[in-house]
């Protein structure tokens, strides 16, 4: 672990290699798993606003969880995350064939919509745990992604440099800046 800013930063995403493979997981991380991905309470609100605009996009049993439940819920452990259909899949998962995709990421690469996706999903493999005075920045390893380990090791594309955009939304360049140097010292 390494400190950063007001950050805590895992090595593992230094070490690690990684790079979605859709092809293979066909999406799996916004259909399995026992709960909606994590929101932090600005995006919950946003998720709110956007929804109308999001709504188009989605399939009809997403709606009617969203509809029933809200845009977003409390889980078992007391966070905001998104709403779930039947306690499977992301009330904004949608398909392209076999291939789950974000219904939110397609408004947003539409125009339609100015916000991406939940960061929580943007960044993944790395969680972000967020403390009073510092946030936790680490590796997630789900067996899901065996492929897209696999993939990242065959392109030699460490965590850190598949989650630029992510990490620089969520921390900003600067922040990013120097965790590439902190990089290149870690690798001598």
């Amino acid at each position: 672990m390494f400190q950063l800013g007001k950050t805590i930063v895992s090595e593992e995403i230094l070490e690690k290699e990684f790079v979605c493979n859709l092809s293979a997981c066909k999406g799996a991380c916004c259909v399995d798993g026992d709960a909606g991905a994590p929101l932090s309470e600005e995006e919950t609100k946003i998720l709110a606003d956007i929804f109308p605009k999001v709504k188009p996009f989605l399939r009809p049993e997403g709606i009617a969880a969203i509809e029933a439940q809200g845009t977003s819920v409390i889980g078992e452990d007391g966070e905001f995350e998104t709403t779930l259909i039947d306690g499977a899949d992301c009330a904004y998962v949608i398909f392209d064939g076999p291939t789950a995709l974000c219904g939110i990421e397609q408004a947003y690469n539409q125009g339609i919509v100015d916000w991406k996706k939940p960061i929580s999903c943007h960044l993944y493999p790395v969680r972000v745990k967020e403390y009073s005075e510092f946030s936790a920045v680490n590796y997630h390893k789900w067996h899901i992604c065996d492929d897209a380990c696999s993939l990242g090791k065959e392109l030699e594309v460490p965590v850190y440099k598949f989650l630029k955009e992510s990490l620089t939304r969520k921390f900003g360049a600067q922040w990013y800046s120097e965790l590439e140097k902190i990089a290149e010292e870690h690798k001598k």
